[in-house]
């Protein structure tokens, strides 16, 4: 585990890193000139993966909570947002669209906790990553058939 410190938030992230092990028989040029051929047992990198802050807050309970008592403001109050929770409550969820739209980004995880942590969700369960192109990301040529 090592930190790095995010200099927009200014919050110490922890990453965790992974040693990836390339497919057998893949060959690759190394910076120096020269090739070298994976048997599939070597650790070819090492890449940093981001650890996830969980504080309690359950995506089974507050998807549950969004699509059956969102029009009362129950998936806001649980979630850390209590002046949206107030109002979706005296406004009946905004009529409606505004519990349809709140039970889509909670689904999406969108909208998560309040404290910026993540939801706790089953090994097993549904879980978005979003993808982005940076600069790190590798692009191949493509080849014209």
């Amino acid at each position: 585990m090592m930190r790095l410190k995010n200099q927009r938030t200014a919050r110490i992230k922890w990453h965790g890193v992974v040693e990836c092990l390339p497919a057998p028989n893949i060959s690759c040029l190394l910076s120096n000139g020269t090739k070298f051929r994976f048997s599939g047992d070597e650790v070819g990198f090492n890449k940093s993966i981001p650890c996830r802050n969980v504080t309690g807050y359950s995506y089974k309970v507050a998807v549950a909570l969004s699509l059956f008592l969102g029009w009362l403001g129950a998936d806001r109050f649980y979630l850390g947002y209590p002046a949206l929770g107030l109002l979706k409550f005296c406004t009946v969820g905004f009529c409606g669209i505004g519990s349809l739209v709140d039970f889509i980004l909670i689904s999406m995880q969108i909208v998560g906790p309040s404290d910026g942590s993540d939801y706790i969700v089953d090994y097993y369960g549904a879980r978005l990553v979003r993808l982005s192109i940076t600069n790190e990301t590798y692009r191949r040529t493509q080849i014209s058939l």
